[in-house]
C-alpha cells in the first residue's frame, strides 16, 4: 500500500476512534447536564414554596393558593422541565410543565435508539416541603427526555463538524508533508532502476533529511564497489580473451608451421613410394595411393581446424573479409538447407583487434548455434559501423518462440554475452515475428579495453 494513503488510514482509524470516545462522553456530560438541572430547579423551587409557607405562617395572605408555581415560571425556567406537588393528605395537587419546542429539535432516529438503550435516560427528582419541622407534601421535578435528546444531538452534531474539520485539516496536513519528505524515494527508485539498467556511474544526490541522506550514501558505496567490480571483470575478461586467442594463433601456427608440413612431407612420400612402385613392385601401388588419400583427408581436416582456431583472413584482410569467408564456408556446408546472408555497412579496417576478434567470435558461434538448433531457413547477419558505434545483428527464422533457453548454462550465450560485456557494450536476445531468434550486439567504437 502507499505510505501516504496508509498513514492516512490510520490517522483516520485513530480520529474515529477518538470521535466514538468523545461522543460518549459527551451524550454521558449531556446527560450529567440534565440530572443537575433538575436538581436544581428541584431546590430552587422547594426554596420557594417553603418561603410561601413562611410567609403564610407570618400572616400573609397569598392572592393565589398554596402550592404558587407562578413565581417559578416567571423566573426564566428552562423548556422541557415538569414539576408536580403532591400533598401530604392528597387532597392537594399541582403539575405545571414547559414544553419544547420538538420541531426545531430534529435528530435522526438511529440515534434517539442508541441514546435510549445505552443511557435509558430518567431526570427525575423528588425533596419533601418541610416547614417548622413539618412535612407538607412531595414536590418532584423531571426533565423531558426528549429535551435531553434535543441537548445531547446539538452537542453531538457540534462535535461531529469540529472533528470532521480538525480531521481533514490534519489528514491534508500530513499528505503535503508526507509527499515532501517521500520525494526523495522517487528519486531513489529512480536511481536504482537506472542501475539496475546498467548505468553504474549514476549517483544519488544528496538529500535534506539524515535518513535519505545515509540511504543515498549506502547505494552511492554499493554502485562503486559494483563499478570497481565490472571494471576489474572486464579487464580480466579481456585478458583472458586476449590469452586464448594468443593460444588459438600460436595453436594455429604449430599446427600449420609443424603438423602441417609434415603432412605435406608424408604425402610427397607417398606420391614418390607410388612412381618408385610403378617400376619396381607394382603391388604396393594402392597402398602407397591409400596413405595419399589418408593424408590428404588429415591436411583437409587440418585446415578446417586452423579456419576455426584463427582464420587467415582475420590476419592477412581483416573482419569484413573474415565474415565472407566464414559465411560462405556455411553456405557450403549447409548444402542449401539453410541460406546465409551478410550486410556490412562502414569500414571495418580501422577496428582495434579486439573489438575485430570479438565480433568475429560472436558471428561464428551465433552461425554454428542456427546450424546446430534452430532448423532455419534463412539467417541474416549485418554489421553496421559508424562513427560512435558498432551494431551486429543476427536474426534467423527458426523454432524459437520463447526465450525460455535464454538463462540456461549453456556456454555459446554466454560467451558472447561475456565478450560484449568486456568490451562496455549491450547484448540483447528477442524473439522475431513469427517466429526466431534476434541477437543484437551494440558496442561503443573507442572502448578502454578494446584499445588496448
Amino acid at each position: 500500500m502507499n505510505l501516504k494513503l496508509h498513514l492516512l488510514s490510520r490517522i483516520t482509524a485513530v480520529a474515529l476512534i477518538c470521535l466514538l470516545a468523545t461522543i460518549a462522553y459527551v451524550l454521558h456530560f449531556s446527560g450529567q447536564q440534565s440530572a443537575t438541572l433538575a436538581q436544581n430547579t428541584l431546590m430552587s423551587l422547594a426554596k420557594q414554596l417553603e418561603f410561601q409557607l413562611l410567609s403564610i405562617g407570618a400572616g400573609d395572605r397569598p392572592t393565589k393558593p398554596f402550592p404558587d408555581f407562578d413565581l417559578w415560571k416567571q423566573t426564566g425556567s428552562e423548556p422541557g422541565i415538569c414539576v408536580s406537588y403532591q400533598s401530604i393528605d392528597g387532597n392537594t395537587t399541582r403539575s405545571l410543565c414547559k414544553g419544547i419546542d420538538l420541531p426545531s429539535h430534529q435528530w435522526p432516529r438511529a440515534f434517539e435508539m442508541l441514546y435510549r438503550q445505552l443511557f435509558k435516560p430518567d431526570f427525575s427528582k423528588e425533596r419533601q416541603v418541610v416547614y417548622n419541622h413539618q412535612v407538607y407534601g412531595v414536590l418532584t421535578v423531571s426533565v423531558s427526555t426528549e429535551m435531553a435528546m434535543a441537548r445531547a444531538w446539538e452537542n453531538v452534531r457540534h462535535l461531529f463538524g469540529l472533528s470532521l474539520i480538525t480531521v481533514t485539516s490534519v489528514c491534508l496536513l500530513v499528505y503535503l508533508t508526507v509527499s515532501r519528505s517521500l520525494r526523495p524515494a522517487q528519486a531513489i527508485v529512480a536511481g536504482l532502476k537506472r542501475l539496475s539498467l546498467g548505468e553504474l556511474s549514476y549517483r544519488l544526490p544528496d538529500f535534506e533529511l539524515i535518513e535519505w541522506r545515509q540511504t543515498a550514501e549506502a547505494i552511492n558505496r554499493l554502485a562503486n564497489n559494483q563499478q570497481q567490480l565490472l571494471d576489474e571483470r572486464q579487464k580480466l575478461a579481456v585478458m583472458l580473451m586476449n590469452l586464448q586467442e594468443e593460444e588459438r594463433r600460436h595453436l594455429a601456427r604449430e599446427l600449420h608451421d609443424e603438423f602441417g608440413q609434415c603432412l605435406t612431407a608424408i604425402r610427397a612420400v607417398a606420391a614418390s613410394v607410388t612412381q618408385t612402385a610403378e617400376r619396381q613392385c607394382p603391388q604396393l601401388i594402392p597402398e602407397a595411393e591409400q596413405i595419399g588419400r589418408f593424408t590428404q583427408v588429415m591436411q583437409n581436416s587440418v585446415r578446417d581446424l586452423l579456419t576455426q582456431l584463427r582464420p587467415a583472413e582475420l590476419d592477412e584482410l581483416g573482419l569484413e573479409a573474415s565474415l565472407r569467408s566464414l559465411v560462405a564456408r556455411w553456405n557450403q556446408l549447409d548444402h542449401g538447407i539453410t541460406r546465409y546472408s551478410l550486410k556490412i555497412a562502414g569500414d571495418s579496417m580501422p577496428l582495434p583487434e579486439a573489438t575485430a576478434i570479438s565480433l568475429f567470435r560472436i558471428a561464428q558461434e551465433a552461425i554454428s548455434n542456427i546450424a546446430k538448433h534452430a532448423s532455419a531457413n534463412r539467417a541474416d547477419l549485418s554489421l553496421t559501423i559508424d562513427t560512435d558505434n558498432i551494431l551486429m545483428t543476427i536474426e534467423d527464422d527458426g523454432v524459437a518462440n520463447s526465450l525460455n533457453f535464454a538463462n540456461r548454462s549453456g556456454i555459446g550465450l554466454l560467451g558472447m554475452r561475456e565478450r560484449v560485456l568486456a568490451l562496455n557494450g549491450q547484448f540483447s536476445l528477442q524473439i522475431a515475428e513469427p517466429h526466431g531468434l534476434i541477437i543484437q550486439i551494440r558496442l561503443p567504437l573507442l572502448s578502454p579495453q578494446a584499445s588496448r
